[in-house]
């Protein structure tokens, strides 16, 4: 049977930094491996008045760092057609109209069309609108809608967005794209879970102590400074890619691993997060702003930024459970900008023997606590912190490490994010892609915290550039008597 896949791309914001960075090398790869070949098509739509022999420069140019025959990127950029495009414009949607068609016959694409809104959000309703007035989705085919965050930037905006696309689309055919969602060790989470009895059997309050998550970004804002300063890590990154990971690590076994038994489950998890009051927001919720050393621009003075701000480019909290598989286990999360290092880990600390039968030999045999690491990037594996017996005479403990780590060569043969997500739309699997009910209940848990940041005042910049955040991040574990497995 082939592995073809066939379908019209329709990327609206062709011209753009995600399209040229992410999408282009990411149909490339599926290209080349034969997911796409000789059915499929890509129309990339902007405001620039490009040609489609300048469109395939840019394609070609997208794809420079990859080590590939020059004939086989020329053979893929053909099958790219470049429309200057006003999306508020009715006009250039009948002339997208007439091109997908003419696509469709010409490359057999059987009316199965994927429309990519690689664009700024406040656009996705009125492209919606278009594509349905103008009868641009096909009756006999497929018709799937991929949309970037920011989904709303609160609950109230992200229920208008939603309603503006469903009155288009169904919920099934829309794909709210996470890319953390398509990393190898995100996916290997379930695997780990639900594939291991050892380790699902002891997955609940009696045996684990805490939770952290850590995804740590060495860089500033760079040029995402305008979206940034509107945005804010809790909302560009607690609400969406940390929660998904808390879910994917505390969801119930659904009855089948597909999109409606992972969707079920992980939505009753992120319903049943404990809503903080005001005052518990004060006491569980940290935020955080770099500041300047003699080499490093602090965020104030960064291009773009007003050197007043009050956005957060750090916030680490601790998120409560209510329900009985996860009743009184903190998980702590923590994320920010300019920090020591870039990296994405996950430490599940499990709870210490309630009698250590080996203290009577000596004072020093203290017994290390067990924690599973899950090194999600750079390095991909797993690390489990156990203790045994020091080698010698006498009985002496110590700490042990067992260590896995990915093959790199075969990491790096694998598909990255973008690709993965893309093989799984053209599948029509959105397994790994978040719903609508998720994305309505981490709006809900986050809202409460971003109000009561909006109505206080912080006092920024609170922490340096290389370090792992304000000391209010350690004091907030500090209080409950734990730390960061993961320090400065």
């Amino acid at each position: 049977m082939s592995k073809e896949k066939i379908a019209l791309f329709t990327i609206f914001g062709g011209t753009g930094d995600l399209a040229r960075r992410k999408l282009y090398p990411s149909l490339f790869n599926l290209y080349r491996k034969g997911y796409l070949q000789d059915h499929f098509a890509v129309i990339g739509t902007a405001r620039r008045p490009w040609t489609d022999e300048h469109y395939h420069e840019v394609i070609a140019d997208s794809l420079a760092d990859l080590d590939v025959d020059d004939a086989l990127v020329q053979k893929f950029a053909s099958h790219f057609y470049y429309q200057s495009h006003d999306v508020t414009d009715v006009q250039h949607y009948i002339t997208l109209k007439k091109l997908s068609q003419k696509l469709d016959d010409q490359y057999g694409l059987q009316g199965n069309r994927i429309f990519y809104l690689a664009m700024a959000p406040n656009f996705f309703g009125t492209i919606a609108s278009h594509l349905r007035s103008e009868n641009i989705l096909t009756p006999n085919g497929f018709n799937r809608v991929i949309i970037e965050k920011p989904f709303g930037r609160d609950y109230a905006t992200a229920k208008e967005l939603n309603d503006q696309l469903s009155a288009t689309f169904n919920e099934n055919q829309i794909y709210r794209i996470d890319h953390y969602l398509g990393k190898e060790m995100i996916q290997n989470i379930p695997a780990m879970r639900f594939g291991n009895q050892i380790l699902e059997a002891l997955w609940n309050h009696d045996y684990i102590d805490n939770v952290q998550i850590t995804l740590s970004e060495k860089l500033g804002v760079e040029e995402r400074a305008v979206y940034y300063d509107n945005s804010g890590a809790l909302r560009d990154m607690v609400q969406n890619h940390i929660l998904q990971i808390l879910s994917l690590l505390t969801m119930e076994q659904p009855a089948n691993f597909d999109e409606d038994g992972v969707n079920a489950e992980k939505v009753k998890v992120l319903e049943s997060l404990h809503q903080y009051t005001s005052d518990e927001v004060s006491t569980n919720f940290v935020r955080g702003q770099y500041g300047a050393t003699d080499t490093v621009t602090g965020y104030r003075q960064e291009d773009k930024i007003e050197p007043d701000s009050t956005m957060d480019s750090f916030v680490a909290g601790k998120i409560m459970i209510d329900n009985e598989r996860w009743s009184g286990v903190p998980f702590y999360v923590r994320t920010g900008k300019r920090l020591k290092d870039k990296f994405t880990r996950i430490d599940v600390v499990f709870k210490q023997p309630l009698t250590n039968i080996f203290q009577n030999l000596s004072a020093e045999n203290q017994l290390a606590t067990n924690v599973l690491t899950i090194n999600v990037e750079p390095e991909a594996g797993f690390d489990l912190q156990m203790t045994g017996k020091q080698v010698g005479q006498g009985f002496a403990t110590m700490p042990v490490n067992l260590h896995y780590q990915h093959d790199a060569q075969e990491l790096a043969d694998s598909p990255e994010a973008y690709e993965r997500l893309l093989h799984d739309i053209l599948n029509g699997d959105a397994t790994n892609f978040t719903h609508w009910h998720q994305v309505a209940a981490s709006w809900k848990f986050v809202d409460v915290i971003q109000k009561y940041w909006d109505e206080h005042q912080p006092e920024f910049p609170n922490y340096a550039p290389g370090s792992m955040g304000p000391q209010a991040a350690d004091d907030l574990l500090t209080r409950d008597d734990r730390q960061w497995v993961y320090k400065d």
